[in-house]
Order: structure tokens, then C-alpha cells, then sequence
């Protein structure tokens, strides 16, 4: 009983239930009349539950190996999943205008999922190796590659849904001292992003001068000193920011993407269209009511009017079925999960493992806020899973992987302190 009392059981319950909704939720939005048992593999459900089995079988084995080993392997794994990256351009298999998966026999692989995991461990090491704030150059510029590789390679594919989530790393790397200069940085370029592509660079670049010259008015005012050259350098580099954004708009992104972004900017209204999905997402949330129409009993998820319903949407399937509470308690769930991964993580003496569970929490947030935003048309479509929720046995197994591993580390902990 003691052994068993060691680990995270709040987190580990929490995670039971998630997982089972996510079953009865898929067995929901795939089911047919032809359907004779949630055993058979040959259903959506079937192929779940035969990858959750896996994921336990899995989970059983990491929670009772040294925690060291994932230390020791980091390196090798994170290498091994760049090569499995790059190999997708040559033995890949094409999906959804993406070439971003592996086909071995009945059996599909997307290494980008296999990729979060090897990175958060190898961040992790190297992060642990240098042990101290991130003020050097030639760390901050070694932290960047170890994210924008992987970045890089599933942009490539093109899968920029997927490569978006690498950027939940930024987290744990403030944490661990990185100037929140840079974090501000980040966040002006993506605020000139967004208003390059809702106006235009003339516009922008006018936004970009004012807001200069208010500062250099205040500081004066204020008499506090400024660099003039490094402000006016920094203003340069924005403004071209700006000028190059409707050239990469254009000519990196496919258009199926452009469109998305259009819609949520509201540049575009396609209710039929490319804005199909997240209307049909939204009528079956707002059916929903407080206690939902009942499982199986959901209008639009029977009708199979939201397409990907049993995968990127299946938030609606909760929202029509369970209604507010299902949305609700759903959320509840996650935060719960979340934020006592995050806590756990601060009471880690040993920095590999603290690293690692703060991206792992991290990664958790970005999915349920990217894959929620998708459902109820805050952010644009860019098809990514709700975790442990969503259909797919690549996103299951790696995230149930990684939250074992969370347990391990945890359990390592209680037994050192």
C-alpha cells in the first residue's frame, strides 16, 4: 500500500478519468449502427482502446525504471527523432496535405508527437548540464536550435499546427532564467504579425514610429537615458519584420492555412467553406445547453455535420452531448492536471526532472488551449489534438508516456526526500 501511496494519485486519477471520457466520447462521435463491439479493431474506438492498453502497458514499465535512464537517453532519443523528422521527406506518408506520417502496415506513426517528448527530455539535460540563468549568448542561441530544429522540420512538412506547440518550451526556459526581455520581444514581433496581416505594412510601420516616438518622449520627461542606436536599431528590425510578413504569409503557408487565419482575423466569412468546420463546431456546442442532449442523442454529432468530430473537434461532441457540464468538468479536469504537474514540478530538487515536468505541463497547456480555441473558433484550425481526449494513437501513447515518466519522476522524489 505504501508503494502505491508514493505516487501522484491525484494526478493519476485525474488522468483515468480524461482517458475514459475520451473512449466513451470517440465511441460517441464514430459510432454507426453496424458497430458490434468496442473490442474490434477494426473501429475507431477498438483501435483506441488497443493503443490506451499499450499506453498502460507502457506507463507500467516506465513508472518502475530509474529515473537516471531518461537523463541517460535524452540525448540519443532527441537525435533519433530529428533523423525521423527528415526522413518523413523521403518515406513519409501524405495526410491532409501534410507529409507528416509513417505507415507500417495498420499501424500509423506521426513523429512529431514522438518529437515533443524527446525534446522536452533533451531541453531538460542540457538545461540541468549548465545550471544557471540563461545569460550567455551562446546558450540562448544553443536553447533556440534544440526548439526551432524540430520548429523547422514539421513547418517543412507542412505541419505548422504541430511545430506551433514547440513554442509551450518558452515556459520552462523563463523559468529557468531567461530574460523576460526576450518573452516581450516575442510578443511585439507576433502583435506586428497580426497587424501587418489585419492591415497593412504601411499601416503597421506608422503604429511601429508612434509607439517609438511616445517612448523617447516619456524617457526625456522622465530623464531616464536612452540608447538611441540600439532603439533605432530595434526599430529597423521591426519595421522589417513587418515588410517581410505578407511575403512569408503568401509564400510559406499553403493557402488551406492563409484562409484559416483570414477567418479568425476576420479578413474573411465562409460559414460553408474553408469556415465550415468551427460553424458546424459551434452550432453543436450551443445545442448542448447545461446538461447536454445526452449520449449518443447529439443532433449534430449523429449527422456527422462536424467533420473530424472524433479528432480536432471533438470538444463539440463533449459540449452537444454533456452539455456545460461535460465542457466544464472537462476543463476542470485538465486544469487540475496542469497545475498540480506544474506545483509537483517546484519541489523537484534535481533540475533534469523539474525541466522536464514544466514542459510537459507546458505542452498540456498549449494542446488543451490551442484545441478548445479551435472548437469554439477563438484561434484558427490547425489540427491539433485535445490530449488523451482526441482520437489518435501516436498523440495518446507518446502523451501517456510522457505523463508516466512525470510519475516517475515524482515518486523519485518523495523516496529522496
Amino acid at each position: 500500500m505504501n508503494k502505491i501511496l508514493k505516487y501522484d494519485l491525484i494526478s493519476l486519477i485525474t488522468y483515468a478519468l480524461i482517458a475514459t471520457f475520451g473512449i466513451i466520447n470517440i465511441y460517441s462521435s464514430s459510432y454507426t449502427e453496424s458497430f458490434t463491439s468496442i473490442f474490434d479493431y477494426r473501429t475507431l474506438v477498438g483501435k483506441q482502446l488497443t493503443f490506451l492498453v499499450v499506453s498502460l502497458i507502457s506507463g507500467l514499465i516506465i513508472i518502475f525504471t530509474k529515473s537516471k535512464f531518461f537523463d541517460n537517453i535524452a540525448s540519443l532519443v532527441y537525435f533519433l527523432s530529428l533523423i525521423l523528422l527528415i526522413s518523413l521527406f523521403f518515406f513519409g506518408v501524405e495526410r491532409g496535405g501534410a507529409k507528416s506520417w509513417y505507415i507500417l502496415g495498420p499501424i500509423s506513426f506521426q513523429p512529431s508527437e514522438f518529437a515533443k517528448l524527446c525534446t522536452a527530455l533533451f531541453l531538460a539535460k542540457f538545461l540541468s548540464i549548465i545550471q544557471t540563468d540563461l545569460n550567455k549568448t551562446r546558450d540562448i542561441i544553443f536553447v533556440g536550435a534544440i526548439i526551432f530544429v524540430p520548429i523547422i522540420l514539421i513547418t517543412l512538412q507542412p505541419d505548422p499546427g504541430s511545430a506551433l506547440v514547440f513554442l509551450a518550451f518558452i515556459f520552462p526556459i523563463l523559468r529557468e532564467g531567461l530574460d523576460l526581455r526576450f518573452f516581450y520581444f516575442g510578443i511585439i514581433i507576433l502583435s506586428i504579425l497580426i497587424l501587418t496581416l489585419i492591415f497593412n505594412f504601411f499601416i503597421s510601420s506608422v503604429i511601429l514610429s508612434s509607439i517609438f516616438l511616445i517612448i523617447i518622449l516619456y524617457r526625456r520627461r522622465k530623464r531616464i537615458r536612452l540608447n538611441f542606436i540600439k532603439s533605432s536599431i530595434s526599430l529597423l528590425f521591426l519595421v522589417s519584420i513587418s515588410f517581410s510578413t505578407n511575403y512569408l504569409f503568401e509564400n510559406i503557408l499553403e493557402q488551406r492555412h492563409r484562409d484559416r487565419i483570414n477567418l479568425i482575423l476576420g479578413k474573411e466569412v465562409d460559414d460553408k467553406g474553408i469556415g465550415y468546420n468551427i460553424n458546424q463546431s459551434k452550432i453543436a456546442i450551443s445545442n448542448g445547453g447545461l446538461f447536454g442532449t445526452g449520449f449518443l442523442e447529439g443532433t449534430q454529432t449523429k449527422g456527422d455535420f462536424v467533420p473530424r468530430q472524433h479528432t480536432d473537434y471533438i470538444f463539440s461532441t463533449i459540449g452537444e452531448e454533456w452539455g456545460f457540464m461535460g465542457t466544464f468538468s472537462t476543463i476542470l479536469l485538465f486544469s487540475i492536471l496542469i497545475t498540480r504537474i506544474a506545483s509537483r514540478a517546484e519541489k523537484q530538487p534535481i533540475h533534469f526532472r523539474r525541466i522536464y515536468c514544466l514542459s510537459f505541463s507546458s505542452l498540456l497547456f498549449i494542446h488543451f488551449f490551442i484545441n478548445i480555441g479551435m472548437s469554439i473558433g477563438l484561434v484558427p484550425s490547425v489540427g491539433i489534438p485535445l490530449p488523451f481526449i482526441s482520437y489518435g494513437g501516436s498523440s495518446l501513447l507518446i502523451f501517456s508516456i510522457m505523463f508516466f515518466i512525470y510519475l516517475n519522476f515524482d515518486s523519485s522524489r518523495l523516496k529522496e526526500d
